[in-house]
């Protein structure tokens, strides 16, 4: 069986991973904990790592099965084939979440060098700095059409 990506409608991504696993389909949605502020109280909460994104795990025959749940749009598609995703990269998406502590450590830095990052999700990527601050650096990783912000 094969991972593939599923679209859904903003903000349902938990309600239809839920909703998938009461159908037995294998679904992930990666899920990161955040502090959020309201005028009177702060709460932890669980987000979406991956916006309108969730993975399933599914035969190709029974792709169509996931049209049952409400707040699915549609499947990811690239290169006019059905995305798919291996289980190597969904278990190494698995184990980054699960390093609760990064340690960075950045010394002399400047604009335009190259570097490659040795720890976390994005291991052996190598990426150019395009900015620097007191507290992060944002390295574009072109292999990927990223920006990664790494918070030290």
């Amino acid at each position: 069986m094969n991972w593939f990506v599923l679209y859904t409608k903003p903000q349902q991504e938990l309600k239809v991973l839920e909703r998938l696993k009461a159908l037995d389909i294998d679904a992930y949605c990666p899920v990161v904990e955040e502090v959020r502020q309201w005028s009177d109280r702060k709460k932890r909460v669980s987000v979406p790592l991956i916006k309108s994104y969730v993975f399933v795990r599914i035969d190709f025959a029974n792709r169509s099965k996931v049209f049952d749940v409400p707040g699915v749009v549609r499947y990811l598609f690239w290169l006019g084939k059905p995305a798919l995703v291996s289980d190597k990269e969904i278990n190494a998406l698995r184990d980054s979440l699960k390093e609760s502590c990064l340690t960075v450590k950045v010394e002399r830095l400047s604009i335009g060098e190259r570097l490659i990052i040795d720890k976390g999700p994005f291991q052996s990527k190598e990426g150019t700095v395009i900015k620097l601050s007191a507290n992060y650096v944002t390295v574009a990783l072109e292999q990927l059409g990223l920006l990664v912000t790494i918070s030290y």
